[in-house]
Protein backbone atom coordinates (compact mmCIF):
# COMPACT_ATOMS: atom_id res chain seq x y z
CA UNK A 1 0.00 0.00 0.00
CA UNK A 2 0.90 3.66 -1.07
CA UNK A 3 0.38 5.79 2.42
CA UNK A 4 0.65 9.15 1.62
CA UNK A 5 1.10 11.20 4.06
CA UNK A 6 1.31 15.10 4.27
CA UNK A 7 3.14 17.21 6.89
CA UNK A 8 5.08 20.26 6.67
CA UNK A 9 8.91 21.08 6.20
CA UNK A 10 9.12 22.82 9.87
CA UNK A 11 9.65 20.84 13.09
CA UNK A 12 6.81 22.56 15.63
CA UNK A 13 7.23 23.64 19.19
CA UNK A 14 8.64 20.17 21.14
CA UNK A 15 9.59 16.91 20.54
CA UNK A 16 6.50 15.15 20.44
CA UNK A 17 5.49 15.86 17.05
CA UNK A 18 9.27 14.72 15.66
CA UNK A 19 8.84 11.58 18.07
CA UNK A 20 5.49 10.84 16.30
CA UNK A 21 6.69 11.29 12.52
CA UNK A 22 9.92 8.89 13.30
CA UNK A 23 7.48 6.48 14.80
CA UNK A 24 5.37 7.01 11.49
CA UNK A 25 7.79 6.73 9.54
CA UNK A 26 9.42 3.38 10.84
CA UNK A 27 5.72 2.15 11.49
CA UNK A 28 4.79 2.11 7.19
CA UNK A 29 8.27 0.85 6.48
CA UNK A 30 7.97 -2.28 8.70
CA UNK A 31 4.51 -2.94 7.77
CA UNK A 32 5.97 -3.24 4.37
CA UNK A 33 4.49 -0.60 2.69
CA UNK A 34 5.54 2.39 1.21
CA UNK A 35 5.86 6.26 1.91
CA UNK A 36 5.14 8.57 -0.21
CA UNK A 37 5.72 12.53 0.77
CA UNK A 38 6.53 15.70 -0.59
CA UNK A 39 10.23 14.55 -1.22
CA UNK A 40 11.87 16.98 1.46
CA UNK A 41 14.75 16.57 3.46
CA UNK A 42 13.89 19.21 6.17
CA UNK A 43 11.51 19.67 9.01
CA UNK A 44 8.98 16.95 9.92
CA UNK A 45 9.41 15.68 6.38
CA UNK A 46 12.81 14.77 6.87
CA UNK A 47 12.02 13.28 9.85
CA UNK A 48 9.71 11.09 8.66
CA UNK A 49 11.45 10.14 5.42
CA UNK A 50 14.75 9.27 7.25
CA UNK A 51 12.61 7.08 9.75
CA UNK A 52 11.46 5.02 7.35
CA UNK A 53 14.64 4.57 4.80
CA UNK A 54 16.45 3.81 8.35
CA UNK A 55 13.52 1.12 9.24
CA UNK A 56 14.13 -0.16 5.24
CA UNK A 57 11.45 0.71 4.13
CA UNK A 58 10.53 1.90 0.30
CA UNK A 59 10.32 5.78 0.43
CA UNK A 60 8.77 8.05 -2.75
CA UNK A 61 9.18 11.43 -2.84
CA UNK A 62 7.93 14.11 -4.71
CA UNK A 63 9.55 17.24 -5.20
CA UNK A 64 8.85 20.32 -7.23
CA UNK A 65 12.21 21.49 -9.25
CA UNK A 66 12.76 24.95 -7.54
CA UNK A 67 12.94 22.90 -4.20
CA UNK A 68 15.63 20.99 -5.91
CA UNK A 69 17.40 23.74 -7.23
CA UNK A 70 17.37 24.92 -3.27
CA UNK A 71 18.88 21.34 -2.46
CA UNK A 72 15.91 20.43 -0.32
CA UNK A 73 15.13 17.30 -1.65
CA UNK A 74 16.23 14.20 0.75
CA UNK A 75 18.41 12.20 -1.48
CA UNK A 76 18.50 8.97 0.19
CA UNK A 77 14.73 8.20 -1.06
CA UNK A 78 14.21 5.31 -2.88
CA UNK A 79 12.75 7.35 -6.06
CA UNK A 80 12.24 10.90 -6.45
CA UNK A 81 10.14 12.57 -8.56
CA UNK A 82 10.83 15.88 -9.57
CA UNK A 83 7.98 18.09 -11.16
CA UNK A 84 7.22 21.48 -12.94
CA UNK A 85 5.84 23.13 -9.26
CA UNK A 86 3.73 22.26 -6.52
CA UNK A 87 0.42 22.20 -8.83
CA UNK A 88 1.87 18.65 -10.34
CA UNK A 89 3.26 17.90 -7.14
CA UNK A 90 -0.13 17.75 -5.30
CA UNK A 91 -1.62 15.86 -8.54
CA UNK A 92 1.29 13.07 -8.13
CA UNK A 93 0.89 12.72 -3.88
CA UNK A 94 -2.69 11.72 -5.11
CA UNK A 95 -2.12 9.66 -7.64
CA UNK A 96 0.54 7.66 -5.96
CA UNK A 97 -1.44 7.14 -2.70
CA UNK A 98 -4.08 4.58 -1.50
CA UNK A 99 -4.33 6.20 1.86
CA UNK A 100 -4.23 10.12 2.54
CA UNK A 101 -2.59 10.87 6.07
CA UNK A 102 -2.20 14.35 7.36
CA UNK A 103 0.06 15.05 9.88
CA UNK A 104 -0.14 17.81 11.92
CA UNK A 105 1.47 20.56 9.73
CA UNK A 106 0.42 24.06 8.27
CA UNK A 107 -1.30 25.84 5.52
CA UNK A 108 0.17 23.30 2.75
CA UNK A 109 -1.01 20.69 4.43
CA UNK A 110 -4.68 21.42 5.27
CA UNK A 111 -4.49 22.31 1.33
CA UNK A 112 -3.31 18.93 0.48
CA UNK A 113 -5.57 16.80 2.47
CA UNK A 114 -8.61 19.39 1.91
CA UNK A 115 -7.86 18.32 -2.01
CA UNK A 116 -7.74 14.69 -1.34
CA UNK A 117 -11.17 14.91 0.62
CA UNK A 118 -12.87 17.33 -2.36
CA UNK A 119 -11.77 14.80 -4.87
CA UNK A 120 -12.46 11.81 -2.53
CA UNK A 121 -15.87 13.49 -2.29
CA UNK A 122 -16.59 14.24 -6.29
CA UNK A 123 -15.80 10.05 -7.12
CA UNK A 124 -12.13 11.18 -8.51
CA UNK A 125 -10.86 9.16 -5.35
CA UNK A 126 -12.20 5.94 -3.22
CA UNK A 127 -9.30 6.57 -0.97
CA UNK A 128 -9.40 6.65 3.30
CA UNK A 129 -8.46 10.45 4.31
CA UNK A 130 -7.29 10.44 7.83
CA UNK A 131 -6.03 13.30 10.07
CA UNK A 132 -3.39 12.17 12.43
CA UNK A 133 -5.06 14.05 15.64
CA UNK A 134 -2.04 14.09 17.88
CA UNK A 135 -2.33 15.83 21.11
CA UNK A 136 -5.59 16.82 20.01
CA UNK A 137 -4.17 18.74 17.28
CA UNK A 138 -7.21 18.26 15.00
CA UNK A 139 -9.50 18.57 17.59
CA UNK A 140 -11.16 22.17 16.33
CA UNK A 141 -10.93 21.13 12.33
CA UNK A 142 -13.02 17.82 13.39
CA UNK A 143 -15.74 20.13 15.19
CA UNK A 144 -15.58 22.36 12.06
CA UNK A 145 -16.10 19.39 9.53
CA UNK A 146 -19.33 18.62 12.29
CA UNK A 147 -20.58 21.97 12.02
CA UNK A 148 -20.41 21.44 8.11
CA UNK A 149 -22.54 18.16 8.36
CA UNK A 150 -24.89 19.77 10.40
CA UNK A 151 -25.53 22.67 8.46
CA UNK A 152 -26.26 20.65 5.93
CA UNK A 153 -22.74 21.63 3.67
CA UNK A 154 -21.08 18.04 3.88
CA UNK A 155 -23.25 15.04 3.49
CA UNK A 156 -23.37 12.57 6.60
CA UNK A 157 -21.96 10.09 3.87
CA UNK A 158 -19.26 12.48 3.14
CA UNK A 159 -18.52 13.48 6.63
CA UNK A 160 -18.04 9.49 7.25
CA UNK A 161 -14.98 9.67 4.82
CA UNK A 162 -13.02 11.76 6.84
CA UNK A 163 -11.35 10.11 9.76
CA UNK A 164 -9.72 11.86 12.89
CA UNK A 165 -7.67 9.13 14.66
CA UNK A 166 -5.29 9.80 17.70
CA UNK A 167 -2.84 6.86 17.14
CA UNK A 168 -1.18 4.46 14.51
CA UNK A 169 -3.37 1.52 16.01
CA UNK A 170 -6.16 3.11 15.07
CA UNK A 171 -4.75 4.04 11.43
CA UNK A 172 -3.67 0.67 11.61
CA UNK A 173 -7.17 -0.57 11.85
CA UNK A 174 -8.76 2.49 9.61
CA UNK A 175 -6.23 0.72 6.94
CA UNK A 176 -6.67 -2.89 7.52
CA UNK A 177 -3.08 -3.21 8.35
CA UNK A 178 -2.82 -5.92 11.12
CA UNK A 179 -0.70 -5.61 14.29
CA UNK A 180 1.39 -8.74 12.94
CA UNK A 181 2.14 -7.25 9.34
CA UNK A 182 0.78 -6.44 6.43
CA UNK A 183 -3.01 -5.77 4.17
Amino acid sequence: MNITVFLGSSMGNGETYKEKAQELGRWIAEKGHTLVYGGSKVGLMGVLAKAAVSSGGKVIGIEPSFFVEQEKQYDSVTELIVTNDMEERKEKLLQMGDAFVAFPGGTGTLEEISQAISQSRLGFLNKPCIFYNIEGYYDTLREMFDRMEEDGFLSKEDRKKIAFLSSIDEIGTKLGIEEGGSV
